[in-house]
């Protein structure tokens, strides 16, 4: 293969691994001791990953009209999605909006590769931004991390990791009311975490199991996370192809790689790559790996190798971008242009999906009635003119307001008669009531007569619903 000066190239095999990263020679786990890395795209992180924690930790404490904003109440089946309620009934909203999130995150996928996990994953926020640097604050950059883990339990080991472990706690814990907040509301998370292990010994158990979970993937498991647990690192490897967007490493550029005036090597200057083999790329990586072989399981693509490789490249007098976002067959093609038809395309079926999305729904209902004939009875006669049939009606108030509630009978003759008190429907509450619908005799002209009866509100019409009136069978004759 040869690259834009003619000359012929191959990718770099002498690093070739069948191991991942985390790995030693013996089958033992191999900490990662990741240099803390600078550059232009990191500080684009740091604003993107302050914005999304931000937002993850405030948004359970922000209230909609007395309820909160945000809340995923399972036992209780409510749902709450930027202040407006959901039900049970709503689940066709719900299957709709998973497929169209199975269907972006492949499409996504396929374009852009695992930009999701380098820049949005609550795993890579947490690790890199949370725990990665409160280790950087207490123990120090990477070299200095191996040299304290190396020396021996003297006083300053001894507090330094005693605040380090203490700090990841306090986060751990943090993280879990977090979460729990997002399930049963601020104000539960607030009389657990004050009435203690007495009071609710249920709740305060639940809520410091997760925090030891968080608490030992972040202490310890770490990125083997990204590596054995999560399933969608998993799905990269069939999502992925040769025109998919991903960190990479320009071989025909790069190689043959050497160190920049290394005396004695016999190659010529004009022959070398770029790559002057610092291995820059590799200390800073948050698994470990060598983007160099290759795009890899590992690869989060969270960008730390181009800003370390971009920053050699200035230092060295060379174009910047030796690893950046490209794919195999741009680098293979020398062409850099991520953004062609086939990436614009999917784009804008993206687009499309999350606008039927949003569309189906704002057209939600805001009250949703089903009604159905009692089970087990027929029809009476109401009078000497009219038959009777019974119906139980069940009304969901979606909104939080209080809403009146009136049935008409909206074709033919007839009438509705509620069986007991008005209808009012209390805001985010189901109410269910019996109700008469009386026909003349006279109307009826088969044994089943089909019916719409409306559903008013302070005068307007908020749903109609369709249903059969059973009359006697000597009607059909």
């Amino acid at each position: 293969m040869e690259n834009e000066n003619g000359k012929t190239v191959k990718k770099n095999t002498g690093s070739f691994r069948d191991k991942i990263s985390t790995v030693d020679e013996q089958g033992k786990r191999a900490w990662i001791y990741p240099k803390k890395p600078k550059g232009r795209r990191y500080n684009q992180r740091k604003v993107v990953a302050g914005f999304l924690l931000t937002l993850l930790f405030v948004l359970p404490w922000i209230r909609y009209e007395g309820e909160p904003f945000m809340l995923f109440n399972i036992f209780q089946r409510k749902f709450i999605f930027f202040g407006q309620p959901f039900w049970p009934q709503d689940f066709h909203l719900v299957v709709v909006g998973i497929i169209t999130f199975i269907v972006f995150v492949i499409l996504f996928t396929v374009i852009f590769g695992r930009l999701f996990c380098g820049w949005a994953c609550p795993q890579t926020l947490f690790m890199e931004f949370l725990f990665r640097q409160v280790e950087y604050l207490v123990e120090g950059d990477a070299q200095q991390q191996k040299r304290l883990n190396r020396q021996v339990w003297d006083f300053d080991k001894i507090w330094r990791k005693l605040l380090k472990y203490t700090l990841f706690f306090l986060i751990s814990f943090a993280i879990a009311a977090t979460f729990f907040a997002y399930i049963v509301g601020t104000d539960r998370v607030m009389q657990i975490v004050a009435g203690g292990p007495l009071i609710h010994p249920k709740g305060f158990i639940a809520l410091m199991a997760f925090t030891g979970i968080i608490y030992f993937i972040y202490a310890y498991f770490r990125e083997q996370v990204c590596l054995i647990v999560c399933p969608y690192g998993r799905l990269q490897g069939v999502l992925l192809d040769n025109k998919s967007v991903v960190v990479a490493y320009d071989y025909k550029r790069g190689e043959p790689r050497g160190k920049q005036n290394k005396p004695g090597d016999g190659t010529a200057e004009s022959q070398r790559g770029d790559c002057i083999d610092c291995n820059n790329c590799v200390v800073v990586c948050p698994t470990g790996i060598d983007i160099r072989n290759g795009t890899q399981l590992e690869c989060i693509n969270c960008t730390a190798c181009m800003d370390a490789c971009d920053a050699v490249m200035l230092r060295v007098k060379k174009p910047k971008g030796l690893i950046r976002y490209s794919s195999e067959t741009a680098i293979a093609e020398g062409k850099g242009n991520i953004f062609n038809a086939r990436a614009m395309a999917y784009s804008a079926f993206l687009t499309l999906l999350l606008i039927l999305l949003v569309s189906l729904f704002s057209l939600r209902t805001e009250v949703e009635a089903t009604i159905l004939r009692v089970p087990g009875t027929m029809f009476q006669e109401y009078g000497p003119e009219s038959y009777s049939n019974v119906y139980k009606i069940q009304l969901v108030n979606k909104t939080r307001k209080d809403l009146p509630v009136e049935l008409k009978l909206e074709n033919g003759e007839g009438k509705v008669l509620l069986m007991g008190e008005p209808l009012v429907v209390e805001g985010s509450k189901v109410v269910e009531s019996n109700f008469l619908l009386v026909k003349p005799k006279t109307s009826l002209s088969s044994s089943n007569t089909p019916v719409v009866i409306g559903v008013y509100s302070d005068g307007e019409q908020i749903e109609s619903f369709r249903t059969t009136f059973i009359g006697p069978n000597s009607l059909d004759k």
